[in-house]
C-alpha cells in the first residue's frame, strides 16, 4: 500500500487545479454575460435585461427571414435538378414554353 505522505502533494495539486479551473469557467462564464449555474442547473443569476429581450426579437426575425430564403432557394434547387434529370426533349419543350409565355 502506497504511502499517504507520497500521494499528498499530488492529491493537493490536482484539487488545486480542479478549483482553479472551476473559478476560471465561472469568470469566463460572467465576463461573456452566461447566466451561472447551481449545483442541479438551475439557473443562479438569469440575465435579463431589455436589451436581451430586443436581441431575441431581432434574432427571432433574421431566422424567420432565412428560414423563408431557405424554402425559396429549396425550391429552385429543386427545379434546377427537375431540370438536368428529366430527358432533353422535354427540356425543350419547356424552354419554348418559357419563351413564349414571355413574350
Amino acid at each position: 500500500m502506497p504511502d499517504f505522505n507520497a500521494l499528498a502533494p499530488l492529491i493537493v495539486i490536482l484539487s488545486v487545479l480542479g478549483i482553479g479551473g472551476w473559478i476560471l469557467t465561472t469568470w469566463m462564464r460572467i465576463k461573456h454575460g452566461y447566466p451561472l449555474d447551481g449545483a442541479w442547473g438551475q439557473a443562479i443569476y438569469p440575465k435579463s435585461s431589455e436589451e436581451t429581450v430586443e436581441r431575441v426579437k431581432l434574432l427571432s426575425t433574421e431566422n424567420a427571414q432565412l428560414r423563408a430564403e431557405l424554402g425559396s432557394i429549396k425550391d429552385r434547387l429543386a427545379t434546377v435538378e427537375r431540370i438536368v434529370t428529366d430527358d432533353s426533349h422535354r427540356l425543350a419543350q419547356e424552354i419554348d414554353s418559357l419563351r413564349l409565355s414571355k413574350n
